[in-house]
């Protein structure tokens, strides 16, 4: 059999149309893990990358806690969780949350401090708190770079977040893990398309967002024929 059989005899199958298997309730699932990650890793993420990038200390830190939180092996830590701390969400949440915080944290920290000084010294001459120009001036000046990290992150969580079925949880990563553990390649076909679709998909929604986050001015401008 060859990908479009297999992706053919997956699609077509009754078992993935209805039911626990269900292709919609293993992508819920699998929307489900990533969110939650996201969130986690935005409320750690964002508010210290903010303060980071205002203050404009703790460039190294940042640098050297993003380049180790990188070459951690998801599955690996994964393993680590669930010997420490038992099967459940947690041990697929925490590596995610663990990948998702670089992007975002130097996203926030590059956003603030990529805030034109000259805006900045001008809202402080009119008498706008630290706290005012980081949330009136220097946050909508960063959005750009904090989607844009948003992007990288969610991207690589959606990717990720088939280690789930390695600890026996939902998502799509089941039809990879189990297609492969039965030799049941339809599936294994049908889940890898099913990831690789949710990241373009998700890719297409970020490149909208990030081209109205930019200021009018440089907007791409459709061509007027």
């Amino acid at each position: 059999m060859n990908w479009i059989d297999w992706l053919n005899a997956f699609f077509s199958s009754p078992a993935h149309r209805s039911g626990p298997d269900s292709v919609l309730h293993r992508l819920t699932e699998h929307l489900a893990f990533t969110g939650e990650s996201l969130l986690y890793a935005s409320l750690l993420a964002v508010p210290a990358g903010l303060l980071l990038g205002y203050t404009g200390r703790g460039s190294a830190l940042v640098t050297g806690l993003t380049g180790i939180a990188r070459a951690l092996p998801t599955l690996g830590l994964v393993t680590l969780v669930v010997l420490l701390a038992g099967v459940g969400e947690g041990a697929v949440l925490i590596p995610l949350v663990v990948l998702a915080v670089p992007p975002l944290l130097v996203g926030a920290v590059e956003g603030v401090r990529g805030t034109d000084p000259d805006l900045r010294d001008a809202a402080r001459g009119i008498g706008l708190t630290h706290r005012q120009v980081l949330f009136q001036v220097c946050l909508p000046a960063a959005l750009p770079a904090l989607l844009n990290g948003l992007r990288s992150a969610t991207i690589q969580v959606i990717a990720t977040a088939t280690v789930a079925a390695y600890v026996g949880l939902g998502g799509l990563g089941r039809y990879v893990i189990d297609g492969l553990a039965l030799r049941d390649y339809p599936s294994v076909a049908g889940g890898a398309v099913l990831v690789v679709l949710l990241a373009v998909l998700t890719q297409l929604l970020f490149a909208g967002l990030l081209r109205y986050a930019l200021p009018p001015g440089i907007r791409p401008r459709r061509a007027v024929n």
